[in-house]
C-alpha cells in the first residue's frame, strides 16, 4: 500500500510542479487569473489535507492566492509532507477534522491520501481546459503518460 501512494504522489509532485515551472515561464502570455486560482487552490487543499491527516493547525485559505513561484517550494513541501505521512501514519485509522465551512466529519487516512491526489488531478484537468481554451497547448499529465 505504501509503494502504491508513493507513485501517485511521485506522479502529483511531478505534474503540478511542471504547470508551476509553465506558469512561471509564461511566454505566450496565456495565464490567467482562473488559471492561477485553480493553481493555488491545488497546492492549498493539499496542505490543508496533509496538515488535518497530522493534526496540524493550517492558516492557508483553500482559495488563497499566493504568487506563483512560492508554490514551488509549497508543491515541494506538501509532496515531502505527505510521504512523511504515508510513512509514519497507519492508512486505515479514521481523522476527525473540521472542514473549511466548520463542518465536523472523519475519514480514514487512505481515503484522505486518495482524495488529495483525485483532487490534484481533477483540477489539472481543468486547467488544461481553460489554458487551451485561451489558445495554449496543454501539459498532458495523464498518469499513464508519466509511467511510460
Amino acid at each position: 500500500m505504501e509503494s502504491f501512494y508513493k507513485d501517485f504522489f511521485d506522479y502529483t509532485y511531478h505534474y503540478n510542479n511542471k504547470i508551476i515551472t509553465s506558469f512561471i515561464d509564461d511566454n505566450e502570455g496565456k495565464i490567467n487569473d482562473k488559471l492561477i486560482v485553480l493553481l493555488n487552490h491545488t497546492i492549498n487543499a493539499h496542505e490543508i489535507w496533509n496538515a488535518r491527516i497530522i493534526g496540524k493547525a493550517c492558516t492557508t485559505g483553500v482559495w488563497e492566492i499566493r504568487p506563483i513561484i512560492d508554490l514551488e517550494e509549497q508543491n515541494r513541501a506538501n509532496y515531502k509532507c505527505s510521504l512523511q505521512i504515508i510513512e509514519t501514519h497507519d492508512v486505515n485509522s479514521i481523522i476527525q477534522y473540521t472542514n473549511s465551512k466548520s463542518q465536523n466529519f472523519e475519514n480514514s487516512v487512505k481515503d484522505i491520501l486518495f482524495h488529495i491526489i483525485n483532487h490534484s488531478t481533477y483540477h489539472r484537468g481543468q486547467i488544461a481546459t481553460y489554458y487551451k481554451q485561451e489558445g495554449g497547448i496543454p501539459l498532458i499529465s495523464d498518469y499513464i503518460m508519466y509511467k511510460r
